[in-house]
């Protein structure tokens, strides 16, 4: 836990340099989407989540969090790693036969701080509320946290589990969509158009917020005005404004970066953009 926002930021850059590096290293991943999250993932492990790095896999009395688009494991694997949950040195061996850290979170391989297997979209706002109901059963205190991409909002599971976590006053949930507008195909307004996803979310019965996700200073402000209306009979959603490839001039605002992997001088390019201030893995 910290309270520097410098200290945050430039865990940030070091997460970036992480991605870059992973995804380079065995040709294959998920950039875009995990560079554009980096904030999000530093603040939220690092000043706003409740959690033991001595892994449970219950959870009791810590706040846990549940990653739905699991395609983008770099950003979540160098925060874990970064916070001390594992070893910075495991970074290196990722999507490699028999690692830890493979290409969406697993359950299989017990990686400290993985609790379901995720990369199916649509599936993760279900685990989350299920994971709620259950610290409310166990009148345990605990936040749920999530977080989605906002393709996978094409998938139909999303909205029956808005309609039933609104319906049963899930309020000990908090989840986020990276809203970048791309996915793989392309824009999202072009593949499927969301429409207005403020005024569904609150029309489903959440409580909507706003953040610009590229901003520290605005995710931590966000985070902590979610958390205080936690409790509130409604649970929480964040529309989180990024832009994929966030960091890296070439992959900015691109989908061409969703799942592709830089070649030798690319990832020159982009480590220059990117200041080492921790030390690489």
């Amino acid at each position: 836990m910290t309270e520097n926002i410098n200290e945050l930021k430039a865990t940030t850059f070091q997460v970036r340099r992480d991605i870059v590096r992973m995804v380079h290293q065995c040709q294959s991943g998920h950039p875009g989407g995990s560079l554009g999250c980096a904030d999000y993932f530093v603040a939220l492990y690092f000043r706003i989540l409740k959690h033991d790095t001595d892994f449970k896999m219950n959870g009791t009395g810590e706040d846990l969090f549940f990653l739905s688009n699991g395609h983008i494991s770099p950003v979540w694997y160098s925060v874990l790693a970064r916070s001390g949950y594992f070893g910075t040195e495991e970074l290196a061996t990722f999507r490699k036969i028999n690692s830890r850290v493979q290409g969406h979170p697993a359950t299989a391989e017990h990686l400290p701080g993985i609790r379901i297997a995720s990369g199916s979209l649509g599936q993760g706002l279900s685990a989350a509320i299920g994971a709620a109901l259950t610290k409310k059963l166990n009148n345990d205190p605990s936040l749920v946290f999530s977080l989605h991409g906002d393709g996978e909002l094409q998938e139909g599971q999303i909205w029956e589990a808005a309609m039933f976590a609104s319906h049963n006053k899930v309020d000990n949930l908090i989840s986020t969509i990276d809203a970048n507008g791309q996915q793989i195909d392309g824009p999202t307004e072009k593949v499927l158009s969301l429409g207005n996803l403020r005024a569904k979310w609150e029309a489903f019965g959440w409580d909507v917020l706003e953040m610009k996700g590229n901003d520290m200073e605005d995710v931590i402000r966000v985070l902590e005005l979610a958390k205080s209306k936690a409790f509130n009979g409604k649970p929480v959603m964040i529309l989180m404004h990024t832009s994929m490839g966030y960091g890296v001039d070439f992959m900015m605002g691109s989908h061409k970066w969703h799942g592709a992997a830089p070649n030798d001088e690319q990832l020159a390019a982009a480590l220059a953009q990117l200041e080492e201030t921790i030390g690489d893995y």
